[in-house]
């Protein structure tokens, strides 16, 4: 987990130590197994079933060829619509569509509009019936989603590139794993973190690299997965929440799917809260290196407190941005009960505000808490990684050799570092020949000396004051 496979910068960072290695490999091999093991055994045996209605629709591609203006009735306005079918069993064919009610979906209808009609056909008779069913979007959407990948890999480059591909994946294990599974029958809640585990192992690791920084995240956001999972479920059951607070569900009730539509619910709050999920816990662990690797002196609590500050203003916008997130998606609703004069009380306790409560609350706490944890992972994994890698072997305290020093720079060097440690000493901590080359004192005068040194430190040591500017530092 410490070092292989990288991207990008990614080779910049120190790897991490043997030590560190292991722990992090014992502390992810577990989650692993767990979610592959979860995952086999919440794998989909049956297929989706098959659609039993006595009505078989099938969608098909149209072009407008005819609207005239006519009515439906004595006042009613409506449209008259001529398609010429472009895809299916008939294509090429000229098909009327029912006279439609003028509304914003037809209103707009021209000829020469590119459609999708519903061919419905029963199977008590032979009777087939065309009616407007959407707009075809299929080429606006993927010259969205062209010019989405060429931005990402254009910034990100590489690793746009796998964070691309990892998106793919995640569709990937949606539609052949999550819904599959819960249409089987098997428990939404338990599919939902088996899925959502899996996706963070491929998008992790595919994104970020094989690394120590990574396998932090990953931790923390696997444990955060968890906690959010046990809230969700806890308050979806204190609320009495059913999971008919939405059309789509009375649309699978409809169909005579059984299933357990809140523990449907429940899969909803975790996988929606993922994506915010994983991008506090790689951005926190991220912070946290690059104020390492800015300066590499910092033991584990300053640096916690330092990504802290950096995670509070995250979870300030991050929590603002969920909650708009969830605001946007409901804003007919909300206006539907503005226009409907009811009281906050009854919008609230209603079912389908609630819901929305229940997940953006429930989301954000789970955000919250994957900030100071990912933030203490990474402290301590990247001060004990550096650490481990930059100790000296036994014995390094012995008398250096002038001639592994070439010129002054490891003096310098040598000199920051010292002053770093202890900046009451000056500048005789570290002296120099003539040449530039570091010097040390052998034998008893070098004893007497190093003595006499000690004793200036433990002097300075008592009186030293960091600099006005550096003080909070120090603290």
């Amino acid at each position: 987990m410490g070092s292989g496979h990288h991207h990008g910068d990614d080779a910049d960072h120190a790897p991490a130590s043997p030590r560190v290695r292991r722990i992090l490999v014992a502390a992810v091999v577990p989650f692993a197994i767990a979610t592959f093991l979860a995952v086999f055994a919440l794998w989909p045996e049956n297929p989706p079933p098959p659609n039993n209605s006595l009505v078989d629709t099938e969608y098909v591609n149209a072009t407008v060829t005819r609207v005239e203006a006519t009515t439906c009735g004595p006042t009613i306005e409506c449209r008259a619509v001529e398609v010429r079918l472009t895809s299916g069993s008939e294509e090429g064919q000229t098909r009327p569509l029912p006279d439609m009610s003028v509304s914003a979906a037809v209103d707009n209808l021209e000829v020469g509009d590119e459609i999708v009609v519903a061919r419905v056909s029963s199977d008590l008779t032979e009777i087939i019936t065309y009616s407007f069913a959407n707009y075809q979007r299929a080429q606006p959407l993927w010259a969205l989603a062209l010019l989405f990948a060429v931005v990402v890999i254009g910034v990100a480059r590489w690793r746009g590139v796998a964070a691309i591909v990892g998106l793919g994946l995640t569709w990937l294990i949606l539609v052949q794993f999550v819904i599959p599974a819960i249409l089987d029958g098997q428990s939404p809640l338990a599919v939902a973190i088996a899925g959502s585990s899996l996706i963070m192992f491929v998008l992790l690791y595919l994104a970020h690299g094989f690394n120590a920084r990574t396998s932090t995240a990953l931790i923390g956001t696997l444990v955060c997965l968890a906690l959010t999972g046990f809230l969700a479920w806890i308050f979806v059951t204190l609320t009495q929440l059913t999971g008919l607070g939405s059309e789509e569900a009375s649309f699978i009730q409809a169909e005579g799917v059984t299933l357990n539509l809140r523990g449907l619910l429940l899969a909803s709050i975790i996988i929606g809260s993922l994506g915010v999920l994983n991008d506090v816990t790689v951005t926190q662990a991220a912070a946290v290196w690059e104020i390492h690797r800015a300066d590499p002196t910092q033991p584990v609590r300053r640096l916690y407190g330092a990504g802290m500050r950096i995670g509070r203003d995250h979870i300030a916008s991050t929590v603002d941005t969920l909650a708009l997130a969830y605001a946007g998606a409901s804003l007919p609703l909300l206006i539907l009960f503005t226009l409907g004069d009811s009281r906050l009380s009854d919008v609230v306790s209603g079912e389908i505000v609630a819901e929305e409560i229940v997940r953006t609350l429930v989301g954000s706490i789970g955000l919250v808490a994957s900030v100071p944890l990912t933030t203490l992972l990474a402290a301590l994994v990247v001060v004990q990684g550096s650490s481990a890698s930059s100790a000296a072997p036994a014995g390094s305290d012995a008398t250096p050799d002038p001639a592994a020093d070439q010129g002054g720079g490891r003096v310098d060097a040598a000199r920051e570092a010292s002053r770093r440690r202890a900046p009451w000493r000056r500048d005789e901590a570290v002296t120099t020949t003539g040449t530039g080359d570091a010097a040390a004192p052998t034998g008893d005068a070098g004893t007497s000396r190093q003595r006499r040194r000690d004793a200036r430190d433990d002097e300075r040591r008592e009186t030293w004051k960091p600099p006005k500017r550096e003080t909070e530092l120090w603290e």
